[in-house]
């Protein structure tokens, strides 16, 4: 099944009503996409509320992208606010059983910031994250490129099947170091994830200008790119069952756009989705 989705639900007007609540908004999103990948757990493990009631507002079959906490994957500046990195990986843990209960975490997402070279202390790391996270489905996003160098890729790939990481495969700009290519391979039989960052070339290498955060992931696929990807979902699908399709290139609000069109690209229907809510009235 390819299930497509954005990276977080918060900021995509284009799907909501007139003066929604933030907290109905992933209740309303689902009405749209069968999947999440969820941000707040980047920045702070979430109490346990929240989790379910994030699992409540979703229909039965939805899934989660949980993103793995910032000093997990040392996006952290200073020290983390845990006295030992068994103790944060133990505290994101106990963030979980809400979603696993309801057979709704599809995978917990490790994506490295583009200091995080090809080097032995690296893959050390990487063994690490994955004994601590037991058998949960993990997957492992790289921003630096010495992954998939030539003498690097191979080895790369192997790593993450003998480890039994989830490749998550980019579609980026290619500017350097601090991007990685497009690397058709899944390195795991059940899921694959794809997430769709844009490829703006001047945002992606930090304009002198302005917050490049806001700029980074602004960018609006066409016609032609996503049937690209409609192409290379073909190669994918030989490869694995589940494939996780998610757009971040939301700067500019065209993620949730682009999403649409590419569902209708392929001719995509999702069952059981929530039930799309219309606002028929509005009163001042």
């Amino acid at each position: 099944m390819i299930y497509v989705g954005l990276t977080g639900w918060g900021d995509h007007d284009s799907l909501y009503r007139a003066k929604l609540p933030s907290t109905d908004k992933l209740r309303e999103y689902a009405a749209h996409f069968p999947t999440v990948e969820v941000d707040a757990t980047f920045y702070a493990i979430q109490p346990e509320a929240n989790i379910r009631k994030w699992v409540l507002d979703t229909p039965e079959n939805f899934q989660f992208i949980v993103k793995a906490y910032q000093g997990m994957t040392g996006h952290s500046r200073g020290e983390i606010p845990f006295s030992s990195k068994k103790e944060m990986f133990f505290a994101f843990k106990q963030m979980l059983p809400p979603f696993i209960e309801a057979k709704k975490l599809a995978m917990v997402l490790f994506q490295f910031p583009p200091w995080f070279d090809c080097k032995r202390e690296h893959v050390d790391y990487l063994r690490f994250c994955k004994e601590q996270m037991d058998n949960i489905p993990c997957a492992l996003e790289f921003r630096h490129q010495s992954w998939f160098e030539p003498n690097y890729r191979e080895k790369t790939l192997q790593f993450m099947k003998n480890e039994k990481w989830i490749h998550s495969i980019c579609d980026e700009p290619q500017v350097g170091s601090g991007s990685v290519p497009t690397v058709l391979q899944c390195t795991d039989r059940e899921k694959t994830l794809v997430r769709m960052h844009g490829r703006n070339v001047h945002g992606w290498l930090k304009p002198s200008e302005g917050n490049w955060r806001d700029v980074r992931y602004l960018y609006r696929y066409n016609e032609e790119e996503l049937s690209e990807w409609k192409n290379n979902l073909a190669i994918l699908k030989e490869q694995t069952r589940d494939i996780y399709f998610l757009f971040n290139n939301n700067s500019g609000g065209d993620a949730a756009d682009n999403a649409k069109q590419f569902i209708q690209l392929l001719n995509l229907q999702y069952d059981g989705l929530a039930p799309r809510q219309l606002d028929l009235f509005e009163f001042e």
